[in-house]
């Protein structure tokens, strides 16, 4: 009787620690701090500043824009921050923002910018994050 007593009480402690853990998992992933870009959106907000909102619907700014964007995503040296930067392209000038992680990141992508723009202008507003 004992015996029995016993192994009902290692398996109400297993599981019962098991249950705790789960529990303890979903605390931790619900109280994860979300990303805020509370403070950049409002700084947008600026008639002056380019958005996305502002992008050319020409073919021709349509093309630089996508194929920078095309260049970018494919370089698997540039960081995720890199890859999801604002690209605005209005009469053939660029236009670059957002956040990075290096002051060479910023370079590389202005550069791609210039490359796929030509001679045009490349208006490089991008970041480094902090």
């Amino acid at each position: 009787m004992k015996s029995i007593a016993l192994i009902l009480f290692a398996v109400s402690l297993v599981f019962g620690c098991s249950k705790d853990r789960a529990e303890s998992n979903q605390v931790s992933q619900s109280t994860a701090v979300e990303p805020d870009n509370s403070g950049r959106n409002v700084r947008d907000r600026n008639d002056a500043i380019q958005t996305a909102g502002d992008q050319s619907e020409s073919e021709a700014d349509r093309t630089i824009t996508q194929s920078l964007r095309k260049a970018i995503t494919d370089d698997d040296s540039i960081s995720t921050n890199g890859k999801n930067v604002k690209v605005v392209t209005i009469d053939g000038t660029v236009t670059l923002r957002g956040p990075v992680k290096s002051e060479k990141e910023k370079a590389d992508i202005g550069a791609k910018a210039k490359q796929i723009a030509g001679l045009k202008k490349v208006d490089n507003q991008l970041e480094i994050a902090n």
